[in-house]
Order: structure tokens, then sequence, then C-alpha cells
């Protein structure tokens, strides 16, 4: 069995920061980051999802962590076909896309010359984890607007390509990708191309729901647990991913896990039930059940 790494996919959240699960004596950034870490071996960044980020802030993040630490990182929303805030853009780059007059646009409204900088900055941005060998994979998760086709095939062969020799892991929402009809297809696609397929739990029966499907197509496999929250739809964060999985639930995820880290070098567990500690206690738990 390979390792088994379990993380989450925030430190930073305001509710996690009311919720008490940091000790006294951790009330800067530095000092939370550095006791997550104690905690768990790797973490998931999304902020990047919201915004380019910065080189400094990841310099940072790479001092404050041991070695062998991992961050993960979610592709800004640009990439992903996502609709973006022109105001998360850079200010050099925003000038060039204020014609639209829109607040929010997508890829296919930009300059592709300004898409390739904005692509350039997120790598450049994210070099001092590569550096200190804690970046792990650029996370692509794509939305429920982009079915399974050619084009979205090439399209995340690009991205691959783009980040190279960095890895991109995928993840999908339109349930086209992972229908009995196509996915041995989607998982055989991203074998050949040994693109870690991202394995999801998730609450079922709504247009971005994809089923829970375990499969490691490279050495690395992924497994984020989102949750069932009732109000999956809600534009309210906290509503969203407001779950707590019980013993129970993690005990049945436990042999599935150790089935998937069977067919991988590496397997990452985050969990995304970010609200309040929800997902940090889960993942604590989680930790220790799969402890020998």
């Amino acid at each position: 069995m390979g390792l088994i790494r379990v993380g989450t996919a925030s430190w930073t959240d305001r509710t996690l920061i009311e919720s008490g699960w940091y000790p006294p004596g951790t009330g800067t950034p530095e000092k939370r980051l550095r006791f997550y870490a104690s905690q768990f071996p790797l973490v998931e960044v999304d902020a990047t999802y919201y915004a380019l980020p910065a080189e400094r802030t990841a310099a940072t993040w790479a001092a404050r962590t041991p070695d062998g630490f991992v961050f993960n990182v979610k592709a800004f929303s640009l990439f992903t076909q996502h609709p973006t805030r022109v105001a998360a853009l850079p200010a050099d780059l925003r000038a060039a896309v204020a014609e639209t007059g829109r607040e929010r646009v997508y890829l296919k409204d930009v300059d592709p010359v300004v898409v390739d900088q904005a692509w350039d900055r997120f790598l450049a941005a994210l070099e001092p984890l590569r550096q200190a060998g804690k970046l792990g994979v650029i996370l692509l998760q794509f939305p429920q607007w982009f079915p399974v086709s050619r084009a979205s095939k090439d399209y995340i062969l690009a991205c691959a390509q783009r980040v190279a020799p960095r890895r991109v892991c995928v993840e999908f929402r339109n349930r086209s990708w992972m229908t009995e009809d196509n996915q041995q297809e989607t998982l055989s696609f991203l074998a050949a191309h040994r693109l870690p397929y991202v394995c999801v739990d998730m609450p079922q029966g709504h247009p971005s729901s994809i089923p829970p499907v375990l499969a490691a197509t490279s050495d690395l496999a992924v497994l984020r647990l989102h949750g069932h929250s009732d109000q999956w739809e809600s534009k309210d964060i906290t509503q969203r991913f407001g779950y707590f999985y019980g013993e129970g639930e993690l005990m049945g995820w436990a042999p599935r896990v150790r089935a998937l880290a069977e067919e991988a070098d590496v397997t990452d567990v985050l969990f995304n039930n970010c609200c309040g500690d929800n997902s940090q206690v889960n993942a604590q738990q989680f930790a220790a059940l799969l402890k020998p």
C-alpha cells in the first residue's frame, strides 16, 4: 500500500479560526500555519481560485512548514473556465479586459496573450513552493458546463502541458464524464496521460453531481470529500459545505481508501467540508482510523 496523506482544503477560514480548533497562542497567520502543519502533512490552497497568488506569500508558506509538507493548489478560476472577477486580475491585466464592460469574464472573453500572462504569473508565484519541494499538484476543477468532448480533453492536456514539469489533477462537475457509458473512457484518457483523477464524495442528484467512484489513473490518487449538505446549491459557503462526517461514514471510507492506495504510490485525502472545524476534526479522525 502506498503512502496516504490526509489534510483539509483550508487552514485560514474565518469560521475555523472562530471555532476554537487552534489552541491559545496561535493568534497570527504564521503560528496558525505552523500549528496546522504539526497536525497534518498536506493542505489544499483554495484562495488561488479567487485571485492570483503572490510569490512572497508562497515563500512564507514554504518557510513556515516542515520538510515534507505539501501544498496542493487550486487553479485560478479563469484557467478552468469559471466566471472570473475582473477585479481579481492584476491591474495591468485588468485594463486589457475592462473593455468588455463586465464585472466577470470567462476564458473565451479574454485575449490569449492576457491568459498566457496570467498563467505565467500564477506559476511564477508558486515557484518558492516548488523550489522547496512542497508543491503538490495543481487542482483543475472544471465546471458543470465543461462536458466530455474532444475539445475538453484537448484543453485538459493543454493545461497539463503548460504547467509541466509541475503536475495537475482533474476534478469534474459535469456528470457526462462519469456516466456508465463514459466512465471507463474518461479514466482511460486520464491514465493514458498519467493525469490523476480526483475522486469525490459529494451530494448526489444535482447537475454538478459526480458519483463516488474511486480510481487511480496515475502514481498519485486524490480524493476530495465535500460532505453531503442538503443545501449544496446554496451560494453560502458555510451552508454548502456545512457537513460533519459521522464515525460510521468515516469507517466506511477507510477500507475504500486503503484499496485506492494499493493502486498508487501516494494518495491524497482532502476534507473540503470547511465550516467551523468540521474538516479538521474529520481529517484527524480519519487519519487515526487509517493507522495500522
